[in-house]
């Protein structure tokens, strides 16, 4: 708000269009419009990209797995998803379902399996495979947890053994405010995250967290959740969002 002050008083601006119109510059400017946001998903180095999608139970994260990899399929990639969220059996069937629906394969392992495992398994059948990307949903883990943030980190490492993790995508709610800079904060301490998702931007919030988020962790939005709907997962575009932000 200091540079727009800033700017409203060296200008002389007072037509209230203006002002809007400078704010929109302000806000977008603040995102950060330069920043790479596409997702790396293609292979390199004879080995399918690796992407790992972190975040707490609630957020979306096992459904924005799926819905990456149906955009990922849909643009002619060969996708493996690993369904290493092996503490809720619930999140296993849901990535499996998703697979089906979009022409892919899901490893999985029994319920309460070593995560690090389910996903090196994951790695090595996407290699194998010659797959195109490696999709690895992890275990909603409360942020709170410090022995299973641990265990998250695990999973970083063990993939790792066999091919580098291109992206660790962390989902987070829009409407959880606050809550989710500091759940934002945690993971990207344990598992250096690349990218932000944000879900539920349907709903009535509309996801100012994105600002503080991108300014504390310094890794862009990268893709928002805009429904419920199977194609409802879209590139995060700071001028677009701004607009709806002040609409």
């Amino acid at each position: 708000m200091e540079k727009l002050r800033a700017r409203i008083a060296t200008s002389g601006v007072r037509d209230a269009d203006q002002v809007r119109r400078m704010l929109s510059e302000v806000l977008v400017e603040a995102l950060q419009p330069g920043w790479e946001r596409s997702v790396r998903a293609l292979p390199h180095s004879g080995r399918p990209a690796v992407v790992l999608v972190v975040g707490v139970n609630g957020t979306g994260k096992t459904t924005t797995t799926g819905k990456l990899a149906r955009v990922l399929v849909a643009d002619g990639r060969q996708v493996l998803l690993g369904a290493a969220d092996t503490f809720r059996a619930a999140a296993a069937d849901q990535l499996a379902t998703w697979a089906e629906r979009v022409g892919s394969v899901v490893v999985r392992g029994r319920e309460g399996a070593d995560p690090a495992s389910v996903a090196y398994d994951a790695v090595r059948q996407g290699i194998e495979r010659e797959a195109d990307a490696v999709l690895v949903d992890t275990a909603g883990r409360l942020h709170t947890k410090t022995g299973l943030m641990d265990e998250l980190g695990k999973v970083k490492r063990v993939v790792e053994k066999q091919a580098e993790v291109d992206e660790v995508l962390l989902v987070l709610d829009a409407t959880t405010g606050q809550n989710g800079l500091v759940q934002a904060r945690v993971f990207s301490e344990v598992v250096d995250v690349t990218g932000i998702v944000l879900t539920k931007l349907d709903g009535t919030a509309k996801g100012g967290i994105v600002f503080q988020v991108q300014r504390e962790l310094g890794v862009p939005v990268k893709l928002v959740g805009l429904g419920e709907g199977p194609d409802d997962l879209a590139p995060f575009e700071p001028g677009a969002f701004v607009r709806a932000l002040l609409d």
